[in-house]
């Protein structure tokens, strides 16, 4: 990991703790918060190669649990709270907050991935704290569900989204013509919802990581211990 370092953290977010992954290039461009689709966890493997494909950028990774182990078995039978982004929303902000005020990446740049029904929570975030996030990126996700924040985010935005997933394309394209931020759509050829298929994946990591580099690599960085 170019000599950085990954790391268990405790993030407070409003009245609960989350656990979470952080991971820490020696001199990090930016900082990219992860926010994970509908039943997956800081544990995702797609998120947690993209990520590591970010670091190898010089980006600095969180991954989190949005939902605490009490909340984890309640939507294991309910299968609601994954579908909360008011909730999950106000955890990532929370989430951007203790980023813009830890040390090692207080001033930074920040990001949001956002995956299924956890891109519709990156967006609000970015709405939420336009200060402080930076850029969006999507991959196979809901912007839609979103809603009335698509109007008010700021940072330049990636959509991506697979050839396959022509539902998903749609409200892609949907909620792209809500939003006033500059916004791209891209298809990855071949690609199904979860980009299983060979090569998918490593396409949406080069593309997250070159348009995050591009996007945070202009701020302000850290301050030196």
């Amino acid at each position: 990991m170019n000599g950085g370092i990954e790391r268990e953290v405790r993030v407070q977010a409003g009245s609960v703790t989350l656990d979470g992954a952080l991971g820490l290039p020696q001199r990090p461009i930016g900082a990219v918060l992860f926010a994970h689709g509908s039943g997956s966890s800081r544990f995702s493997p797609r998120n947690n190669y993209v990520a590591r494909v970010l670091r190898e950028a010089g980006l600095a990774t969180l991954l989190l649990d949005l939902l605490t182990a009490e909340e984890e078995e309640v939507d294991l039978v309910t299968r609601h709270l994954r579908f909360d982004i008011r909730l999950l929303a106000e955890r990532l902000v929370g989430a951007a907050d203790w980023l813009a005020s830890f040390d090692p990446t207080r001033g930074l740049g920040i990001g949001t991935f956002g995956s299924s029904t956890g891109a519709a929570a990156a967006l609000v975030t970015a709405a939420a704290r336009p200060e402080l996030v930076r850029a969006v990126v999507s991959r196979g996700g809901r912007p839609d569900l979103a809603g009335d924040a698509l109007t008010r985010v700021q940072a330049p935005t990636l959509l991506l989204v697979g050839s396959r997933d022509e539902e998903v394309i749609e409200l892609n394209e949907e909620a792209m013509a809500r939003m006033h931020a500059p916004c791209e759509l891209r298809i990855v050829q071949g690609a199904t919802h979860l980009f299983e298929e060979p090569g998918t994946l490593e396409e949406v990591a080069r593309l997250a990581a070159a348009f995050f580099a591009e996007q945070l690599g202009t701020f302000a960085q850290p301050a030196a211990p």
